[in-house]
């Protein structure tokens, strides 16, 4: 675990040390804080539903653009300028490089959500706030997040060239988070499996307050999934 924390401290220097991580976190706050105070003073309720509800209008479809920009990198520009050779000739295993990537890129998101905070502050002032559903939308948003950023840490052992790691990531990732509005148009029998598929289904579950085992179960097993293939294809690179 020590080697693993080394390589996820690496990757968040390597984010601090440029502008990457400025530009991403101030990025995202401003942009999803027009999102969420445009809506909620329409909606006029004391409450971050708007915020944590998946739509094509929000700040999880933010994340969906902005998570393949900050993972495209992590294994394509090792493999460009090599260093990833002499990173897996080191005592470190690929798992360790993976789960360090993971991490490194994940410390940037939580440092993006976590300044969000202050918009649950804000609206604490304006009304009546319920923690609970705010709890349970941040859980949601985060395990949302962790599962874009394994697709994209995967997409980008595939190839060495950023820009398709990024347009791969961005495309797997916009299928699963839309492809739950197409269940609408779908029989009944096949519905049921899109929805459940979708990101979006389940972020919308969890935005609402209730916590889901199977919701969590969903997220864990697809952060997972896509972890484990990024090792296997890592290894299948050197092997």
């Amino acid at each position: 675990m020590h080697k693993v924390m080394v390589i996820a401290r690496r990757e968040m220097r390597s984010y601090f040390d440029s502008p990457t991580a400025y530009i991403v976190v101030v990025s995202f706050l401003l942009i999803a804080g027009w999102m969420f105070f445009s809506s909620l003073f329409l909606t006029g309720r004391a409450d971050l539903r708007s915020f944590f509800a998946p739509s094509p209008f929000s700040p999880s479809m933010l994340l969906v653009i902005i998570v393949p920009a900050v993972t495209m990198r992590l294994i394509a520009e090792e493999r460009k300028t090599g260093t990833i050779e002499l990173l897996t000739t080191m005592p470190v295993t690929d798992t360790d490089v993976v789960l360090g990537k993971f991490l490194g890129a994940m410390g940037l998101l939580t440092v993006a959500l976590g300044c969000t905070l202050v918009y649950a502050v804000c609206v604490s002032m304006l009304g009546d706030l319920d923690w609970g559903p705010v709890l349970s939308g941040y859980l949601g948003l985060y395990l949302f997040s962790a599962s874009l950023v394994a697709i994209g840490l995967l997409c980008s052992t595939l190839t060495s060239n950023q820009i398709i790691a990024f347009i791969i990531s961005f495309i797997v990732c916009a299928v699963l988070y839309f492809v739950y509005w197409l269940q609408f148009f779908l029989p009944e029998s096949v519905a049921s499996v899109v929805e459940y598929l979708s990101l979006s289904f389940h972020l919308d579950n969890l935005s609402r307050g209730v916590i889901d085992s199977r919701d969590v179960f969903y997220y864990l097993s697809l952060t997972g999934g896509a972890l484990f293939v990024a090792v296997r294809s890592l290894a299948s690179q050197h092997a």
